[in-house]
């Protein structure tokens, strides 16, 4: 019988706590035209982020207050050059996570919150960057960390992004008809393909944008705060 001792407890917590987010966040999603006929637009993203914020906070959380338990596969932190790979791999990972094509003031609702549908700026390296942006988050604080939770956590983010890319191409076929079927030929999940086999060329002036100069600005006083950040978070006895 296999020893698996470093299967604490902390690892199905989490498991429980990626389960519920994905069926808390791509529910939703699969409701929004409906809920919108219902209650409005601006309304139902103040619900969506009622719900998906606070529940991104726990396991955001939880994570960090975690993330050493199990067992230990790998221990790089003192090998020259892996802590800047993997701060530069964070920086990629929130360009990607927060891509200048989100309106902002869509996003509080203070303008009527829509669904677009466009293949240019970061679109045209993956029709899915937040899942790209995921996978190296993920790459980043695994090899960063080494743990059994880590890569349990890891896997779990990964498979809901995988799933979203299924569940978002299908809500846009839905809404868009033919029109996203012409979109989605002309781009890729995986990044760079479309831009390599033709589909796409890259237009450097559409990152020039002030919403990457805010990725930026955030990524930086995330590093700087960092242990700011982890003495607050540990507070949580959760």
């Amino acid at each position: 019988m296999s020893n698996i001792s470093w299967l604490t407890k902390s690892h199905l917590i989490m498991v429980a706590l990626l389960l519920g987010f994905a069926i808390a966040h791509s529910g939703l999603a699969a409701l929004r035209p409906w809920a919108e006929s219902k209650i409005g637009a601006r309304l139902y993203r103040v619900f969506f982020a009622l719900v998906s914020i606070p529940f991104a906070t726990i396991l955001i959380i939880y994570f960090f207050n975690h993330r050493y338990d199990g067992l230990q596969l790998w221990h790089v932190q003192g090998i020259p050059g892996v802590r800047s790979t993997v701060w530069i791999l964070s920086f990629i990972s929130f360009l990607f996570l927060y891509p200048a094509t989100f309106n902002l003031l869509e996003i509080a609702a203070v303008q009527k919150p829509q669904v677009y549908l466009f293949e240019t700026g970061i679109i045209r390296i993956t029709r899915h960057p937040q899942m790209v942006g995921q996978v190296i988050w993920c790459v980043a604080h695994t090899l960063w960390l080494g743990t059994t939770f880590t890569i349990v956590t890891s896997i779990g983010l990964i498979a809901h992004h995988l799933f979203a890319v299924w569940h978002g191409d299908r809500r846009l076929a839905k809404k868009y008809g033919e029109a996203f079927e012409v979109v989605k030929a002309r781009t890729s999940v995986i990044p760079f393909l479309a831009v390599i086999d033709g589909r796409q060329t890259l237009k450097w002036q559409e990152y020039l944008r002030p919403a990457y100069i805010g990725v930026t600005a955030f990524v930086l006083l995330v590093w700087w705060g960092h242990p700011w950040l982890m003495q607050i978070i540990s507070r949580a006895y959760w």
